[in-house]
């Protein structure tokens, strides 16, 4: 549930840069440990460097529920983000977004009215043979529904394993709401593209030729707006100007690009690659712009792109601002809750089921809970 929307006031808009880094800055010192702000690998650098904990959406919802001294966790996410920690969060905790716009285009591709008359359809298809995961770049709704129903959420770090555990479970796999994770993950695993089918949640239709006993996985007809932009025609451009570059991608992107790329991970893996990258090396980077440009600038011995070169950042995250965060800890200190993100209970309740399936499950593994 969002709380009712509060517009900003003109003044912050107004205010200069230096002005409002001086004033976060005086706030973050004068709340201490009731105040904690994590902040997205995508996020703006006029908002990272406030940021008390950087990662991926998962891993700052964890890291965010542990600091129980924290009364106001400020997200600088988006929204299922925010709802993530709400739904990991101490009762004492208030989960707050700074700018209600910030969302998730892909989150928003499947709503639960969607999916569950979808769910019913697949059933009529398929009988008891399918296992719901979600991404957890989804929202509290559809986290719910898959923990209703057995199954769990994954990330785009330990995709492989819960995947693999969902066929341990039953014949077919309903992933959502990211299509190209789900198509790429279960490609690696050696499931044919012939063996996948995807569902269309407008027409409510099932989009597949062939006999449908075949059928193994079946994909939400969702992307990733930012990562949609990467295309083969950029790969095929760059390894004309300059075959020695090594391309890396998101597996958001769609099976033609990182089937043509060197290598795909997620956010963390794209990260700690370029860390360990030899020196001089050249990269061409296809995942959003404000972290590619991060990593240009935190290794200069380092030759790094954007594989797109016309890319913008992700305009959703990209709405959390150094102004919004302003007013949001100036409002917070004088006792004024705005934006606050809180989940139904009952939600809360079966999206945490799908949470620690995947927690417990990963953990078993000993592979990593990161986006």
């Amino acid at each position: 549930m969002l709380d009712m929307i509060t517009m900003m006031p003109a003044e912050y808009k107004e205010a200069s840069h230096f002005e409002l880094i001086t004033r976060v800055t005086a706030i973050k010192k004068r709340m201490g440990d009731r105040l904690f702000i994590p902040g997205h690998h995508y996020q703006k650098d006029e908002v990272i460097q406030f940021a008390d904990a950087t990662g991926d959406s998962l891993q700052l919802a964890q890291v965010a529920a542990k600091q129980y001294q924290a009364e106001f966790i400020v997200f600088c996410g988006v929204h299922f983000m925010a709802e993530t920690a709400d739904i990991l969060a101490t009762p004492h905790q208030k989960v707050i977004l700074p700018d209600m716009r910030a969302g998730c285009s892909m989150a928003d591709m499947a709503n639960i009215n969607q999916t569950e008359r979808g769910w019913e359809k697949l059933k009529q298809l398929f009988g008891d043979t399918i296992l719901p995961v979600t991404y957890v770049n989804s929202t509290a709704a559809i986290k719910a529904f898959v923990g209703r129903n057995g199954g769990a959420t994954v990330t785009s770090s330990n995709a492989s394993k819960m995947v693999e555990w969902a066929f341990e479970q039953k014949d077919r796999l309903f992933f959502l709401p990211d299509q190209h994770l789900g198509r790429n993950t279960a490609f690696d695993l050696g499931i044919p593209l012939t063996q996948m089918a995807v569902w269309d949640p407008i027409r409510e239709k099932l989009e597949y030729e062939g006999d449908l006993d075949q059928v193994k996985v079946i994909l939400w007809k969702g992307h990733c707006s930012v990562h949609m932009n990467f295309r083969v025609d950029h790969i095929e451009q760059i390894r004309r100007e300059d075959p020695s570059i090594s391309i890396i991608v998101h597996p958001e992107c769609t099976r033609e690009v990182v089937g043509l790329a060197d290598d795909a991970g997620s956010t963390k893996y794209i990260i700690d690659t370029i860390a360990q990258a030899e020196k001089g090396s050249k990269w061409a980077i296809g995942t959003e712009m404000n972290l590619v440009n991060r990593l240009k600038n935190d290794y200069p011995d380092l030759h790094i792109r954007s594989l797109n070169p016309t890319m913008c950042p992700c305009l959703t995250m990209n709405r959390i601002d150094l102004p919004h965060l302003a007013w949001i800890l100036e409002s917070l200190e004088r006792n004024e809750i705005h934006n606050q993100i809180t989940v139904d209970k009952d939600i809360a309740y079966d999206a945490k089921r799908a949470l620690d399936k995947m927690l417990s499950l990963s953990s078993k593994k000993q592979e990593s809970v990161r986006l």
